[in-house]
């Protein structure tokens, strides 16, 4: 018998701490034809989680979540080098018929 695991609930203000900010460059912006929006996440989050913070936030019905970790780019910066920080990418599809609107500001 398989176990399934149940993910709780999550409270609004842990959905607002895994969800940071959109991501709005002209990449992700073609991606909304395909109903996907992408996000800057918390790193320590999981699919279950975004996706159930994304459904709280927006009250959209989501699908799919892809995660993915990007590795911070090296940069110098007055000839002393260094790397940006990592963060972690969640591509999210939604249901059809549901949007989200991308002039909204996460609070």
């Amino acid at each position: 018998m398989k176990k399934v695991m149940k993910i709780q609930d999550i409270s609004e203000g842990k959905s607002l701490n895994i969800i940071q900010k959109p991501i709005l460059t002209e990449k992700s912006t073609n991606l909304n034809q395909y109903n996907q929006y992408s996000f800057i996440v918390n790193l320590k989050s999981n699919s279950a989680q975004i996706k159930k913070s994304i459904e709280k936030i927006f009250k959209v019905k989501v699908t799919k979540v892809n995660t993915s970790i990007m590795r911070g780019k090296l940069k110098s910066f007055k000839g002393k080098t260094g790397y940006k920080k990592d963060y972690k990418k969640a591509i999210v599809t939604l249901a059809e018929g549901n949007t989200i609107d991308s002039s909204l500001e996460i609070k």
